[in-house]
C-alpha cells in the first residue's frame, strides 16, 4: 500500500525492498491542542531495520544528485551498515549529502546512544537541517538560538549549509561566509506531522536545480522562503503525505502572503 502511495505521488519506488518475515514499522501520532504531536513506535523488528547492503540498488543511488537521509536507520544492524554503505556510494558518485537527524528518542536505547549515532555521521554531510530542539540536544543544552553555539559546535569544516528551523518563526541559515534569518508564515496549525520533511523537500528542490545555492545569499533566502511556505501549508491539514503541497500551491501561498493589506476609506 505504501509503495503504491509513493508511485501515485510520482515517486520512483523501484528501490523499495520487501521482507516476507517482518512487518512495516508503525508510528502512532497523538496530537495536542496546539497541533504539535507526540510519537509512539512499534518495531519488533520492522522490515526497515533488516535492510542489507546486498539489497541496495547501487545504480539508483548513483543517479541521484542529492542523497538525503536521517538517523533512525543507524539504530540497529544490519540497517546501520547498509546506511553507511549507501552514504559512501552516494559520496563517491558526487551526490550532495543532505542530513536531517529527525531525532526520535523513544526509538533509541538511550539519549547517549542517539547522540553518538547522530554525531557518527555528522561530518559526512554537505547540508544539515535541524530544529532548535535538536540544536539544544546536540550541544548538551546550550542556547539553541546562539549563532556562536551553532558555528562552534555544529558547523563542521566540510559543511556547506546548516539550517535551523523554528516552526512558524521561520528558520536560520549558516554558511562559511554568511548567516541570517528568514521569517516564517503565521497559519492555523492543525497537525505539525510532516512539516519538517515538507520544509526539507522545498529546500532540496531548489538545491537540485542550483547546487551552488549556498554561495548566493539572495537565492538561498528565496529558497528558504519557499521551504518555510511548504512547512506552513503542511501544518494546516491533517496527515503527512496528503498535506504536502504542490509547487504551484506554494507559489500561490507566497504570492497571497505578500499582497498588501486591503483598506477602504469612508468619508
Amino acid at each position: 500500500m505504501l509503495s503504491n502511495i509513493l508511485k501515485s505521488n510520482n515517486v520512483d519506488n523501484s528501490g523499495v525492498r520487501f521482507d516476507a518475515g517482518a512487518r512495516t514499522a508503525l508510528a502512532f501520532v497523538t496530537l495536542r491542542a496546539d497541533g504539535e504531536r507526540e510519537f509512539m513506535f512499534y518495531r519488533n523488528p520492522s522490515a526497515d531495520m533488516l535492510l542489507k547492503e546486498s539489497e541496495l540498488d547501487v545504480d539508483l543511488i548513483k543517479k541521484g544528485s542529492i542523497f538525503h537521509y536521517g538517523s533512525i536507520s543507524l539504530i540497529e544492524e544490519p540497517c546501520r551498515s547498509t546506511h553507511l554503505a549507501a552514504l559512501k556510494i552516494a559520496k563517491q558518485a558526487g551526490c550532495i549529502l543532505s542530513f536531517d537527524p529527525n531525532l526520535r528518542l523513544p526509538l533509541w536505547p538511550s539519549s547517549d546512544a542517539a547522540l553518538e549515532g547522530i554525531q557518527s555521521i555528522w561530518e559526512f554531510a554537505d547540508v544539515i537541517k535541524v530544529s532548535e530542539v535538536e540544536v539544544s540536544f546536540l550541544t548538551g543544552g546550550k542556547e539553541p538560538f546562539s549563532d556562536e553555539v551553532v558555528y562552534n559546535m555544529l558547523f563542521h569544516p566540510n559543511l556547506k549549509l546548516l539550517v535551523v528551523t523554528e516552526g512558524q518563526d521561520g528558520c536560520r541559515y549558516y554558511t562559511k561566509k554568511f548567516h541570517g534569518r528568514v521569517g516564517g508564515f503565521r497559519v492555523n496549525a492543525l497537525d505539525t506531522t510532516g512539516a519538517g520533511d515538507s520544509f526539507v523537500s522545498g529546500l532540496l528542490t531548489h538545491l537540485a536545480s542550483n547546487p551552488d545555492l549556498y554561495k548566493n545569499e539572495k537565492k538561498l533566502k528565496e529558497a528558504l522562503v519557499f521551504a518555510n511556505a511548504c512547512g506552513a501549508i503542511t501544518v494546516t491539514e491533517r496527515g503527512a503525505i496528503p498535506a504536502l503541497p504542490t509547487k504551484e500551491a506554494v507559489l500561490d501561498f507566497i504570492a497571497k502572503a505578500n499582497e498588501p493589506p486591503q483598506c477602504c476609506v469612508i468619508s
